[in-house]
């Protein structure tokens, strides 16, 4: 038996990363083949934090650990497990063990570890949940991904809308069957369309007498089952929604989404825009394997290169000049480099804000107008100093002037570039998050390159 040590669950400076005081001792019940230790160290931890850990092991160890779990590996477990590490621990679990661990899951994360997975695997954690549950889930997984119908969970509390507080609350009290978490009763019509809904609060905290209908919530909001998951997650982002009921064509009620989950695709939605930025495919994980990272970086550096050639073309039209003043080869990067840096500025903020709706029809034109002028007001600062910088470095006033006004001419175009781009892409249907960088990157170092080597080309011979 190992030494009894673990993490408190929260440490006192707040920092909720797992260390070495956990991550060390359950390596070595690991390799220790110590079920009864492993259990203790992870007894204290969320189900977060053992994802967490289980992420941080090499796949050796994932196997040890599922296998030492055993039936205690609860179904939160996978839930928050990584896209990528969900379907290698669910192969490495017994199919026992899978089935009580998925058995006590609400329907939504259900559908959303079955997603994922193969098809012989989705079959087993199908083959797993009770006959009622197996019915539902397929319904929802009957719906196109990243739709709110499979975002939707069916454990939900309903009451006629004409009921009132005391009638409401003693049909909760009959029930056995609740779910574990819910924050609104739906109110519906006869034909089970949604009306509105009450927190419980209020409605713990109102007369028995008084009728469902004057204690509804003005937040109320219905979701359509097809509706985008991201429009979705907007949605409750925007109206501060706790939950909202879901419903079909005819307006009938066939869910609820509550906000962990709508938050948790907000969260993935800016993952997705970060990853995407960068030219990396947003399913990348810190667990994939190698061959899989190089295959999905392999395309945008294939077309970064392009690009890059496409600027090497640019400077090969002025070869003679370059080789005339070798200056220029040296200050080339510094142009380039600053007029990259602050198109991704402008363009960081504006895919953020189309992707939040801010920007709009509305203000496009004042936004470009403000990036336009922040680009010339740059410009000119760091025309003045990159010009002293020239004059002392190089003797040569010209030069000074010149690396200045293409200094001001790529900022302008890059702050420019980086909201037209992204806008023209967006009314095209592609996403801008993954296709914009590379067009502003071009943008910015062809013109950036043409204007310096050009005024150099006129100015200096």
């Amino acid at each position: 038996m190992l030494d009894d040590q673990h993490l408190d669950d929260v440490p006192e400076d707040g920092d909720y990363e797992l260390d070495n005081l956990t991550f060390g001792p359950v390596r070595q019940a690991i390799a220790a083949d110590d079920a009864e230790a492993l259990h203790a160290l992870l007894e204290p931890l969320h189900a977060a934090d053992i994802a967490d850990l289980v992420e941080q092991l090499p796949k050796e160890e994932r196997d040890g650990f599922v296998r030492l779990y055993g039936t205690e590996f609860d179904g939160e477990v996978l839930s928050e497990l990584e896209e990528g590490l969900r379907e290698e621990v669910v192969q490495a679990m017994a199919p026992d063990v899978l089935a009580e661990a998925v058995r006590e899951l609400e329907t939504d994360d259900v559908v959303d570890l079955i997603e994922d997975l193969d098809d012989p695997q989705a079959e087993a954690v199908l083959d797993a949940l009770d006959d009622d549950d197996r019915v539902v889930v397929e319904q929802s997984l009957s719906y196109p991904e990243e739709s709110a119908g499979r975002l939707m969970q069916r454990e939900l509390v309903v009451a006629p809308d004409h009921w009132n507080v005391g009638q409401t609350i003693d049909f909760l009290r009959a029930q056995d069957d609740l779910p574990e978490q819910f924050y609104h009763v739906i109110l519906v019509d006869p034909r089970m369309r949604p009306t509105g809904y009450v927190t419980l609060g209020r409605l713990m905290g109102s007369a028995r007498e008084v009728p469902m209908t004057d204690i509804t919530e003005d937040s109320f909001r219905k979701i359509p089952v097809m509706q985008d998951e991201g429009e979705v997650a907007y949605a409750f982002n925007q109206y501060h929604l706790i939950s909202a009921p879901v419903v079909d064509a005819d307006e009938r009620l066939v869910g609820v989404i509550t906000i962990d989950d709508a938050m948790a695709i907000l969260d993935e939605e800016h993952e997705e825009d970060i990853l995407r930025l960068a030219g990396v495919a947003e399913e990348s994980s810190l667990s994939d394997k190698i061959v899989d990272t190089t295959k999905r970086r392999f395309p945008w550096l294939a077309v970064n290169l392009v690009t890059s050639i496409l600027a090497s073309l640019v400077i090969a039209q002025f070869d003679e000049v370059i080789a005339q003043f070798v200056a220029l080869a040296v200050l080339m990067p510094i142009v380039a480099s600053m007029g990259g840096n602050a198109g991704t500025q402008s363009l960081t903020v504006a895919v953020r804000a189309i992707a939040t709706k801010d920007l709009t029809s509305a203000n496009l034109w004042r936004v470009i107008r403000r990036e336009a002028a922040v680009g010339l007001v740059n410009g000119i600062i760091f025309a003045v100093v990159m010009g002293i910088v020239g004059v002392i470095w190089f003797g040569t006033p010209l030069l000074g002037v010149v690396i200045g006004v293409a200094m001001v001419v790529n900022l302008v175009i890059a702050g420019l570039a980086g909201v037209i781009i992204p806008v023209v892409l967006d009314r095209m249907d592609i996403d801008p998050a993954l296709a914009s960088g590379a067009f502003v990157t071009t943008v910015t170092d062809v013109v950036g390159f043409f204007a310096f080597l050009g005024l150099a080309a006129v100015m200096l011979i």
